[in-house]
């Protein structure tokens, strides 16, 4: 009760702290559901981020679209009305909701007016628990599931992924390693009996994290308490461990996207080893010094691609730092040297200490404004709660001042002592290449005319 009392006393005094974001009143129900409410700028709007911690990766190959398959079933309709009568009943209440399914969770989004906060919380926690699942129901939402994800699975597609011939460069280095699946999952073969098994084990208080943000009810934490407090929770179940790397890949490979081309893509990916302190901060440090080294390079110097960037990338347990760039594919040795002798330069030199200190300036200023609104606030908060205790999340201004320049050298020097992997996307063939080919098959076909004249003159 005391706590009760202290989060209302919270909610009425929102203008203390509303522009403080690093804020938040969070706190667990009896039952396990953890609670995230910040009081936000925006008068009469609330965002509402509702996390469930399932998603693609706790899942084998062969079932990886069940949590995806729910996400779009429990959308089916409640209380014996369709899609369509949930949809008119969010409309009625002037909000709008989606979910997305990732590898890491499923998480429903919502904006709604203020007024009808509780009541959209009402349908949300109605979807959860009161959705039937029907066959019906079930093979509706196969379907679209089906569409989301490219239509049918035909015999070919499985040849190519196979051979793989279908995927983009990071994904095809992912499946050469053994991080991802080489083939697409298919849900033709999912019961309802695994998605009543799938609700029952996995959306449970205790797996779930609510965070709402805005103008909030200052009775919404009683509400909270006698609503969603009423969920049972469940023991929990054990998430499958993300692979790691477990199999050889080729150092370079050429992948074909597409039939005539001149274009091309160069991509040149780097594992990232784990390091003990500010791991992500170090590496998007990183990340921002190869864009603009790259820029430099490729774009000002060389003139070789107009819009060169790296990335950071998790591929099943393994993150991934990319350096990539669109190019003219007879281009495509010279950017390659142009890479390795910027990979040596680096390794030699090192980053320059004032493009350094630049960049991480820029990076700590970014801060100032990169969470805007509402909404803003509320993803974000989806995205750090991971890093929430006593009331606040943790500083990312603090944790980029902390990365030194020797740090990021030393990052980038294990980053840049493996060889990485060359992954090469292309079309099948030049338009020089189709001309030279169309120009072959017309004197082939104008030596077989010739032939076939002569042949009937020596008859005649």
């Amino acid at each position: 009760m005391r706590r009760l009392l202290f989060a209302c006393l919270l909610m009425g005094s929102a203008h203390a702290f509303a522009f403080d974001r690093l804020q938040v009143e969070g706190y667990t129900l009896p039952n396990g559901l953890q609670l995230l409410l910040k009081p936000g700028t925006e008068r009469g709007h609330v965002a509402i981020r509702l996390v469930v911690g399932v998603g693609l990766d706790d899942f084998s190959c062969e079932d990886k679209e069940l949590p995806h398959l729910l996400e779009h079933l429990l959308f089916s309709g409640i209380d014996g009305g369709g899609e369509g009568d949930l949809e008119d009943r969010m409309q009625a209440l002037g909000g709008e909701w989606n979910a997305y399914t990732s590898n890491a969770d499923t998480t429903f989004v919502i904006e709604a007016p203020a007024q009808n906060q509780r009541k959209v919380l009402d349908l949300l926690l109605a979807i959860i628990t009161r959705t039937e699942l029907t066959d019906a129901n079930i093979n509706a939402a196969k379907q679209v599931v089906e569409r989301e994800d490219g239509g049918h699975y035909s015999h070919l597609q499985r040849l190519l992924d196979r051979q793989d011939l279908g995927h983009t460069a990071s994904n095809q280095l992912a499946i050469e390693l053994g991080l991802k699946c080489a083939e697409r999952a298919e849900v033709g073969h999912l019961t309802r009996d695994q998605l009543e098994k799938l609700r029952k084990n996995w959306y449970a208080p205790n797996n779930m994290t609510l965070i709402i943000v805005g103008d909030l009810d200052k009775l919404l934490p009683a509400y909270l308490e006698r609503t969603y407090g009423e969920l049972d929770p469940v023991d929990p179940t054990e998430h499958l461990p993300l692979p790691d790397i477990q199999h050889a890949a080729a150092s370079h490979r050429d992948l074909i996207h597409g039939w005539v081309g001149d274009s091309a893509k160069l991509h040149w990916l780097f594992p990232e080893p784990m390091l003990d302190d500010q791991h992500d901060e170090t590496y998007d440090l990183l990340k921002d010094y190869l864009d603009w080294a790259l820029y430099r390079q490729l774009r000002l110097k060389h003139g070789l691609s107009y819009g060169p960037w790296s990335e950071r990338e998790v591929l099943g347990g393994v993150g991934f730092l990319s350096l990539n760039a669109d190019l003219e594919r007879e281009n495509l040795p010279e950017a390659e040297q142009v890479l390795q002798d910027l990979k040596a330069q680096l390794l030699k030199d090192g980053l320059e200490p004032a493009v350094f200190a630049r960049l991480q300036q820029a990076a700590i200023a970014r801060q100032a404004w990169a969470v805007q609104g509402n909404s803003a606030l509320a993803d974000y908060y989806w995205s750090a709660s991971g890093d929430y205790a006593k009331g606040r999340i943790s500083d990312p201004v603090k944790r980029i001042k902390a990365v030194s320049l020797e740090q990021t050298n030393q990052a980038m020097r294990e980053v840049f002592k493996q060889p990485g992997y060359w992954r090469i996307e292309k079309p099948l063939l030049s338009y020089d290449m189709l001309n030279w080919i169309a120009a072959g098959v017309l004197v082939l076909i104008a030596i077989v005319l010739i032939g076939v004249r002569s042949y009937r003159k020596r008859i005649t």
